[in-house]
């Protein structure tokens, strides 16, 4: 059975694309082009699923044509609509720097500041904006907004789940200070 911690989002397929079984699919990472890995894992009715890829092209830098094995009509293609896709952890390269993986990785993470020590847990990575943030949640159970800047990371465990980042000075004091004004 595959576990949640053993996977992180990668993207979503979209709709059928013509009658042969092709799944569109928006990514948020390309992982899948710079591995060894064959298969992806889908969020099929709450439970995580493998599904081996058959092949697959780029339509642009965030969208492919992915063909699954055993998926050969568009009425097999169409339960695929709008699920979430997966990719397993032990397949990223373990020398990949923070750059070359996509923020979605890191949800799940603990990140503790140099100076400050734990911070929380990342529980979602939001990209919706130019300045791309991690949201943690600490043991009060209080969200803590972090930018995901490459240069305030300064090391990676992956196998301990820590990101241990050097957060400007003023910027968790910036967060206290908002959540006071707001009382």
């Amino acid at each position: 059975m595959i576990k949640e911690e053993e996977v992180y989002k990668i993207g979503l397929f979209n709709k059928p694309h013509g009658i042969q079984g092709e799944l569109l699919f928006t990514f948020t990472d390309d992982v899948f082009d710079r591995t060894d890995c064959d298969y992806f894992v889908c969020s099929m009715d709450g439970i995580l699923v493998p599904f081996f890829i058959e092949s697959y092209r780029f339509r642009s830098d965030s969208t492919a044509l992915i063909k699954l094995e055993g998926i050969y009509s568009a009425e097999a293609a169409r339960k695929f609509t709008n699920v979430e896709v997966y990719f397993p952890t032990k397949y990223v390269n373990e020398s990949a720097t923070a750059d070359e993986l996509s923020w979605n990785y890191f949800v799940g993470f603990q990140m503790e500041d140099e100076h400050h020590g734990y911070l929380g847990k990342i529980i979602e990575v939001d990209a919706s904006t130019a300045n791309t943030l991690f949201i943690l949640e600490n043991d009060e159970e209080e969200e803590l907004l972090i930018p995901a800047h490459e240069e305030f990371i300064k090391g990676i465990d992956k196998d301990q789940k820590i990101i241990l980042v050097d957060l400007p000075e003023g910027l968790l004091n910036m967060d206290e200070m908002e959540s006071e004004e707001d009382e």
